[in-house]
C-alpha cells in the first residue's frame, strides 16, 4: 500500500479547471518531485492534498485512510505536514517558539490544565522544549532559539519553517519550493537535510523549479502541465521525455 494515493484529483475555479483528474502515488521512504511550468497546477495540487482547498472531485488517501473532506488540522494530526512557497513564520516570536507552535496538536494537555501549575503541564513544557532544541540542531539553527524569527537570514527562515513542520511528527512532508531564493551552497545543504529526513523515516514530496535539486535528489518525478499529469518516472526518463521538453521549452530541445 502506498503512503499517499492521489486518485483523479480535480479542481475547478469557476469555469477554469486548474487540476484535471490527477493521479499518482508516493511510496514510503522515497523522495518524489512534483514539477511543471508556472501555472501547471502544482501548488493547487498541494493545497488539495493538505486540505486548504476542497476538491471538485477525486480523493486523497494517506496510509490507507481517506482524508478527502477533512480540514488541514485533522490531516496534520494524521501525519501530513507542509511548508509554503511564501514563508509563513510568526515574525514576532522567537525561533524556538515558532518550533513549539508545531507541537500543539500532539500535546496531551487541555486548555484549562495549561493554565495551572500542574506537574503534568511542566513535564510537557520541558519535553517540548527539549524536542524543539533537537529540531533546531537538525535544521542547522542550533544556538539561535532565542533570536526573533524575523531576524534570521532568508535561507535560515526556510529551514525554520521546515523545522516547525517537523514538530508535527509527519509521515509525509509537503515541501513547496523549499529552494526558492537560496544560493547554490544553501541549496546543497537543503538537499542534505531532505536526505536526512528520509533517513529519519519521513517521506518528502517536493515541488521545485530548481532542476539541479530535482534531478539530483528525487527518486521519481511527476510532471504537471495545464493541470494534467503528462509524465512520470525516474529523473533520467523525465529528462528525455518529449512532452516534458515541449511543456518547458515550447518544443525546442
Amino acid at each position: 500500500m502506498s503512503l499517499l494515493a492521489i486518485n483523479d484529483l480535480t479542481k475547478y475555479f469557476g469555469g477554469v479547471q486548474a487540476v484535471d483528474q490527477v493521479s499518482f502515488a508516493v511510496e514510503a521512504g522515497e523522495i518524489l518531485g512534483l514539477i511543471g511550468p508556472n501555472g501547471a497546477g502544482k501548488t493547487t495540487c498541494f493545497n488539495l492534498i493538505n486540505g486548504l482547498l476542497p476538491p471538485s472531485g477525486g480523493s486523497v488517501v494517506l496510509a490507507g485512510r481517506d482524508l478527502t473532506g477533512l480540514p488541514p488540522y485533522r490531516r496534520a494530526a494524521l501525519g501530513l505536514a507542509r511548508t509554503f512557497q511564501n514563508i509563513q513564520l510568526f515574525g514576532g516570536m522567537t525561533v524556538l517558539e515558532n518550533i513549539l507552535v508545531g507541537y500543539h496538536l500532539g500535546q496531551q494537555v487541555g486548555i484549562l490544565e495549561a493554565l495551572l501549575p500542574l506537574a503534568k503541564v511542566q513535564r510537557a513544557k520541558v519535553q517540548a522544549r527539549h524536542r524543539g532544541l533537537e529540531l533546531l540542531r537538525l535544521v542547522g539553527l542550533e544556538g539561535k532559539g532565542d533570536l526573533p524569527a524575523e531576524s534570521l537570514a532568508y535561507g535560515e527562515q526556510r529551514r525554520l519553517e521546515i523545522g516547525r513542520a517537523l514538530a508535527l511528527k509527519p509521515q509525509l512532508l509537503l515541501l513547496d519550493e523549499p529552494a526558492a531564493g537560496l544560493n547554490p551552497r544553501e541549496t546543497e545543504d537543503l538537499m542534505g537535510l531532505i536526505e536526512e529526513l528520509r533517513r529519519l523515516g519521513i517521506t518528502p514530496l517536493v515541488i521545485e523549479h530548481d532542476m539541479t535539486l530535482v534531478m539530483g535528489l528525487c527518486d521519481r518525478i511527476v510532471v504537471l502541465d495545464h493541470g494534467k499529469v503528462i509524465a512520470s518516472g525516474a529523473p533520467k526518463e523525465i529528462r528525455k521525455d518529449r512532452q516534458v521538453i515541449e511543456a518547458y521549452l515550447g518544443g525546442e530541445e
